[in-house]
């Protein structure tokens, strides 16, 4: 089977760039090029791609619009990449799409591994559990598959939208 899903992501996303009056180039990439949480050896995650969103001919206010508030906006669009793209796909047939934009994505996923590292120090340091808040459901996911290769600790999800927080305690 040839893998078409990296093309579909890319074009997907830049016919959704033109009608929102937005039009630029979308580089599409393996995610093994990227800096990553989620482990690209486990079987049971799909293929990983990025989409990057070429800046250069985009205004420092378009760029700022479409990261939005915290990554709001650009989270809700890869949220629609993923929804749209692996609808009624097989499981061997749907992708995982990180949608990239003047280094968002490699900045916040730096941030939120040394969140991550902060909290077991504190865990192992206390034998507190704890807490984590302001964080997106595709930022607790990532986290939760950073902590698994810990077998001290364990991780879970505690509270509702918009409060969901994530929780680091010992096992």
């Amino acid at each position: 089977m040839t893998d078409t899903r990296i093309q579909r992501g890319q074009k997907w996303l830049e016919e959704l760039l033109k009608l929102i009056k937005v039009p630029a180039m979308v580089k599409a990439e393996k995610a093994e090029a990227q800096v990553e949480l989620a482990d690209p050896e486990d079987p049971e995650e799909p293929a990983s791609y990025w989409l990057t969103i070429d800046e250069t001919h985009l205004s420092r206010a378009q760029i700022q619009v479409l990261i939005g508030n915290e990554g709001a906006t650009l989270d809700a669009i890869q949220y629609l990449v993923n929804a749209i793209l692996n609808m009624g796909k097989e499981h061997d047939e749907q992708a995982a799409y990180t949608v990239e934009l003047d280094g968002y994505r490699v900045r916040r996923q730096a941030e939120l591994l040394a969140l991550a590292e902060y909290a077991i120090q504190q865990v192992r340091t206390n034998g507190q559990e704890f807490e984590m808040k302001s964080l997106s459901a595709a930022e607790r996911r990532q986290i939760h598959t950073f902590l698994k290769e810990f077998t001290d600790l364990e991780s879970y999800s505690r509270g509702k939208e918009p409060d969901r927080r994530l929780v680091v305690r010992r096992r």
